[in-house]
């Protein structure tokens, strides 16, 4: 990846919907090129996939926590996988250093629905406990660069 490929990321984590011409204009490259090497970096894993940044609000969610997962024997990041994303309200899940095994973050419509939630975490015959942190209020959010 080179200094053009980066400033292509940058600004495709800034407005991922920009069209080619207009990424092309801010690096210096014409349409077909920006094209072409964004093609190059989604096929080598670079890029490795486009979605939609959503507004918690619009869907409800006003209340989020972060849950440390403790299990009773190693667990795998695949079978992490497997048990965590069939519940909608888990929004990301982390491997991590420490005596947790796993950060997980989920967002829900109130308290009762992250109560729910950490329950169905909890279902894994193999969460010995877990350990929940509220969030408050948001204060600062960086694109992941």
């Amino acid at each position: 990846m080179d200094d053009i490929d980066r400033r292509i990321l940058e600004h495709l984590l800034r407005q991922a919907r920009a069209s080619f011409q207009e990424i092309g204009s801010a690096v210096g490259l014409t349409a077909p090129a920006v094209k072409r090497r964004v093609d190059k970096m989604v096929a080598s894993k670079q890029i490795t996939g486009f979605t939609a940044q959503v507004n918690p609000a619009a869907m409800g969610w006003k209340t989020e926590a972060y849950v440390e997962v403790y299990y009773r024997d190693n667990i795998s990041p695949a079978e992490l996988r497997r048990s965590l994303e069939p519940i909608p309200q888990v929004v990301g899940v982390w491997t991590i250093a420490g005596e947790a095994d796993a950060l997980v973050h989920v967002m829900a419509t109130d308290m009762a629905e992250i109560e729910v939630t950490v329950e169905r975490i909890r279902e894994n015959a193999r969460v010995g406990r877990t350990r929940s942190s509220i969030v408050m209020s948001r204060i600062l959010e960086r694109p992941r660069t």
